[in-house]
């Protein structure tokens, strides 16, 4: 099992990753230097990332019952992750089968946890 900080890790470079590709192939940006858009994207996602309720028992934000992403960022994350998704596969397939392999996480939603374990600490 892959420790917390291993696992966002994972999660924060396989974003990246998908992002890279998004942008370089609709922005003709470089996977060094990203456009802005994308760029603040990433922050974005980085940061919802950082905030999630659940910690260590995150499960992929699609399959997550509490939405941390603004409507219109949900839509752009979707939009890159169903472009860069499939590219996934050839670029970086240990990332790309990971992240499916996290899809079969499951979480229950915060309001179905005792107060003792939505107050156990996350890290």
């Amino acid at each position: 099992m892959l420790s917390l900080k291993q696992r966002l890790a994972r999660e924060r470079l396989t974003m990246t990753k998908m992002v890279e590709i998004y942008c370089g192939a609709h922005h003709e940006s470089s996977a060094d230097n990203l456009c802005d858009a994308c760029s603040d994207f990433l922050a974005y996602a980085e940061t919802r990332l950082h905030k999630c309720p659940y910690g260590e028992d995150k499960p992929t934000c699609a399959n997550c019952p509490v939405h941390c992403y603004k409507p219109a960022r949900r839509e752009e994350a979707r939009k890159i992750m169903r472009f860069a998704g499939p590219r996934m596969l050839l670029r970086h397939p240990i990332l790309a089968i990971a992240h499916q392999l996290d899809g079969f996480r499951k979480a229950r939603h915060p309001r179905e946890l005792s107060r003792e374990e939505r107050m156990r600490p996350r890290r």
